[in-house]
């Protein structure tokens, strides 16, 4: 199976033979045809994804709806593993400053994957098919020790973002971004996320292995995932990259010396939200304050602002791996906000650690191996639960010979390769180009929101797309979304070389 980009921006809805028609003229199980019937397992995959009519607010069932193939494992898989690398990450930047031990981020690490599993099986899994999984928003990690100096609570912080976040969602602000977002500014947006992903993975992984005195096996271990990637490319079983590549690089370390050993036993966290916000237990912070809320409100509003070329990255993504005709199956923006706004919601109210975001690390593999969300949604929540009570899974997913290369294969080679792919014709490039230039001064969301201002005003890109659009859609939304973000951000000190706004935020 292969997931080679396919550009159907420009197909007609409805376009196709009389065989298309049929497709989605009967129910799932009426079309559903075993693999055996089809010449690849490619043919049968994309079928699937053609027939599939999921249903939004009502029951969607396994068999009935959808079914699970080993396909689905892959996604499954690397969301996990990307899934404890980020809550331990957040957890890990607030125990810092607040003087919180290990344990404490084991502990909510756990209660984490335990909560984030019930969200994805109700919505993703369930109610809401087409809404990607909750994942963790890692553009804020970097945030969080000012957010604690200034005083912010996580509870405040975390419902903020939830109730912007379902404003965003009923409002369908996110997909009314996406729409006014071209192909050129996705694609640097794409090039942009996976290249700075790659580089950073890679020197975390030499960090590693400078820090036990063994550099060569970083080395050896990216060069033989690099081999690697490229057989199964030629051989079209890309999707297998995640599984093969962490057994090739933890195998590769291990038999050359690397250390490692299973220390997270089997357990239960506490599951009592009492516990995680007493003064004197979990984060020892009590309940917030009128005060906290307002400490927090810029950053939450940046939070969620931030969402939107998150959000629409991943889905530029499954749109070009997807075959023609999959509309029905594809992420929406607007149901993955309802569902993260909720998961986010709950999630502070319960005592956990994560702030939430659109799963990449889910979406991506996914994509590539051309399977819908629920399916793997459901083995998603499945793993978490397993990693959680288990305990050791937790040990190897955050290890970085494992950890390092399933993200570099899983999500952001990928990412290059679909940002390569929506710049190739027309003045994409121009756009793409700018986006990169902009995220590098400040971050992604700022290099987005100027990049698309720029390009729907026709001084970039192509002149002809922005001649076609309205005043609303040209200049109007796009400049209100660029002078907020860039407001909040000169107000919390996020712009390189400005002192924040705000006297709270002076450091």
């Amino acid at each position: 199976m292969t997931a080679t980009p396919k550009d159907k921006d420009n197909s007609p809805p409805g376009a196709g033979q009389k065989t298309d028609t049929q497709a989605v003229s009967g129910s799932y199980q009426g079309l559903h045809k075993p693999s055996s019937e089809f010449n690849s397992r490619e043919e049968y995959l994309e079928h699937e994804l053609q027939i599939m009519q999921p249903k939004r607010w009502r029951p969607n069932l396994p068999f009935r709806d959808y079914r699970f193939e080993f396909e689905d494992t892959i996604p499954a898989m690397a969301a996990t593993i990307g899934k404890v690398v980020m809550v331990a990450a957040i957890a890990a930047t607030f125990a810092g400053p607040l003087g919180l031990g290990e344990s404490f981020i084991l502990e909510n690490v756990r209660y984490e994957l335990l909560i984030v599993s019930v969200f994805i099986l109700l919505f993703s899994g369930f109610i809401l098919p087409t809404a990607n999984l909750a994942g963790t928003h890692g553009p804020l990690i970097p945030l969080i020790p000012i957010v604690v100096a200034a005083g912010g609570h996580p509870m405040a912080f975390g419902l903020l973002i939830g109730a912007f976040g379902l404003i965003l969602a009923i409002s369908k602000g996110g997909s009314l971004m996406a729409r006014l977002t071209s192909k050129g500014v996705c694609g640097g947006l794409l090039l942009y996320l996976g290249f700075i992903g790659t580089i950073s993975q890679v020197k975390k992984l030499f960090a590693w292995a400078e820090a036990i005195d063994m550099t060569h096996i970083a080395f050896i271990v990216i060069l033989a995932t690099i081999l690697l990637y490229a057989l199964l490319e030629h051989f079209q079983k890309r999707w297998l990259a995640v599984p093969l590549s962490c057994f090739l690089g933890g195998g590769a370390a291990f038999a050359l010396g690397a250390p490692f050993e299973f220390h997270t036993a089997p357990g239960l966290p506490h599951m009592d939200p009492m516990y995680w916000w007493g003064e004197s237990t979990g984060w020892m912070l009590g309940l917030p304050t009128v005060e906290s809320f307002i400490v927090v409100l810029p950053f939450a509003i940046l939070a969620v602002a931030m969402w939107s070329p998150d959000f629409l990255g991943h889905q530029v993504f499954q749109k070009i791996s997807y075959p023609q005709r999959t509309e029905k199956v594809q992420m929406n923006i607007d149901d993955t906000m309802m569902s993260a706004s909720a998961r986010q919601t709950f999630g502070s109210l319960l005592g956990g650690a994560n702030f939430a975001s659109s799963w990449g690390t889910y979406i991506v593999p996914a994509a590539i191996a051309k399977r819908p969300i629920p399916a793997g949604a459901i083995l998603t929540a499945l793993f978490c639960i397993i990693a959680g009570i288990w305990g050791y899974p937790m040990d190897l997913a955050i290890w970085q010979p494992v950890l390092c290369v399933a993200l570099i294969v899983g999500v952001f080679i990928p990412l290059l390769e679909a940002g390569m792919e929506m710049t190739r014709e027309g003045k994409t490039t121009q756009s793409a180009a700018i986006v990169v230039f902009a995220s590098s001064l400040v971050n992604p969301a700022f290099g987005w929101s100027l990049t698309m201002l720029l390009d729907n005003l026709g001084l970039i890109g192509c002149k002809e797309r922005s001649s076609e659009l309205s005043h609303m859609s040209r200049w109007i939304i796009p400049l209100i979304m660029f002078v907020l973000l860039t407001s909040v951000m000169a107000m919390v000190g996020m712009l390189p070389g400005i002192p924040a706004l705000m006297s709270d935020f002076q450091h």
